[in-house]
């Protein structure tokens, strides 16, 4: 009878820590929303859809590298597809939706991590990286000699036209209130996904594919899923980077891409939801204010050096250490 009653205060306890930390998380989140709806009162709007635009692409990463343990190298060319699909879509043929060009830029996406992934999900490491690598490089050269891409030049005067026939998305505010809807229909479904079942075999995975294995897990299978996913979410990016800014180049394709992605992930916080947004938005403000001043030559040399620092010091991220700090002396 007692060992009855202290496994029901067991369990009690633990629902009250898990409503306890949803409505923390629910809080966070309702400031966060509420910053975010603000910011173009205070911050210019271009500025801001860049921010988003990269930590839809950074979040789309961190399903991969910080819930399932899969290091891809070639995150780019999901960026670049998603970014050349719509831009030559929307440009193309005039009575295209922009929505619509956004979803098939997505779907392109799609289709190239299953390939991808059908290719390189089987390897593990180092040799998955390099696969990805590669593969990226493929596509990157592909860009460069396919002729609607306008190859070194890139694609330009792709228009933003009008959301659902109605709303002008030449307007920058009104264009900053969608790339944030979309941002945060990602943001959300990451969230959603890392919450469900799916996605704790996904960390089962990345703590011990062995035991996941054992468990009866096909692991290859879930992989697979995860990198299709993350492959759409940042074709998603690409493709409203593309609407936003109204061009599409090679820079989206280019392996220092999947680098710079990287290492927004690491640097806001692998595994945590809010650590790639923090950490996009401390990347692409820290290369606009270098870019501005006298170590605009220096920007890459410079965003190395934080690199290895992260990795060296700070190997939870920003998000991570204060989520630790927290832990330790506020629990």
């Amino acid at each position: 009878m007692a060992t009855t009653t202290t496994q029901t205060d067991i369990q009690q306890s633990i629902v009250k820590q898990q409503k306890a930390e949803q409505r923390k998380k629910l809080i966070l989140n309702l400031v966060l929303l509420a910053l975010l709806l603000l910011a173009p009162a205070v911050f210019y709007p271009v500025f801001l859809m860049k921010i988003l635009c990269f930590a839809l692409f950074a979040v789309a990463l961190n399903l991969l590298l910080g819930y399932t343990g899969l290091l891809s190298f070639g995150h780019a060319a999901f960026l670049a597809a998603g970014s050349y699909t719509t831009g030559y879509l929307l440009s193309s043929f005039p009575g295209l939706t922009t929505e619509m060009g956004i979803v098939v830029g997505t779907v392109a996406s799609l289709v190239l991590g299953l390939g991808f992934g059908l290719v390189a999900i089987r390897r593990q490491g180092i040799y998955f990286a390099m696969i990805t690598l590669a593969l990226a490089q493929l596509v990157y050269f592909f860009f460069v000699q396919a002729p609607f891409t306008g190859g070194e030049d890139g694609m330009h005067g792709v228009p933003r036209g009008y959301l659902l026939g109605m709303v002008d998305l030449n307007d920058n505010t009104a264009m900053y209130y969608f790339v944030l809807a979309v941002f945060l229909a990602g943001y959300l479904l990451v969230q959603r996904i890392v919450g469900s079942p799916f996605g704790q075999v996904l960390k089962a995975i990345k703590q011990n594919e062995p035991r996941a294995v054992s468990l009866g897990y096909n692991v290859d299978r879930y992989k697979l899923m995860a990198f299709v996913l993350s492959a759409g979410l940042a074709g998603l990016a690409g493709s409203v980077k593309t609407v936003v800014f109204q061009l599409a180049s090679l820079n989206d394709a280019h392996w220092h891409m999947s680098g710079e992605v990287i290492l927004m992930t690491l640097l806001g916080g692998t595994g945590t939801l809010l650590g790639p947004v923090v950490g996009a938005g401390f990347v692409v403000t820290l290369e606009y204010q270098l870019s501005q001043g006298p170590l605009g030559d220096w920007v890459d040399p410079i965003l190395g050096a934080i690199f290895v620092l992260t990795v060296l010091a700070f190997r939870s991220g920003i998000v991570g250490e204060i989520q630790n700090f927290m832990r330790k002396n506020l629990s």
